[in-house]
């Protein structure tokens, strides 16, 4: 009886430290262009309506501009779109 308990406890403790890996870490950038709602008024004029450019940003891992699109079950990011389709992307220095 004891030896099984002690096999549950075991379980369940190499469980939760499996999945202690699996959280994300929060994003280190400190660069206040990369910052939540914080999107130049050009980009702003370029998006097509019905985006949430309040949750807007750019993301240094494309160059590109994303918003937190609040759907029925979950929050995702989409990119940012002008009327047209297109993402709306920061230009890349050369």
């Amino acid at each position: 009886m004891r030896g099984s308990m002690l096999k549950q406890k075991m379980m369940v403790a190499t469980a939760l430290s499996l999945l202690a890996g699996c959280a994300i870490a929060p994003s280190g950038s400190s660069d206040p262009a990369n910052a939540i709602g914080n999107v130049p008024e050009s980009v702003v004029a370029m998006a097509a309506p019905d985006q949430n450019i309040s949750t807007a940003r750019l993301r240094p891992e494309d160059g590109c501009y994303w918003y937190e699109h609040s759907g029925p079950v979950e929050v995702t990011l989409l990119p940012l779109r002008t009327a047209n389709g297109n993402p709306i992307c920061a230009a890349r220095p050369t």
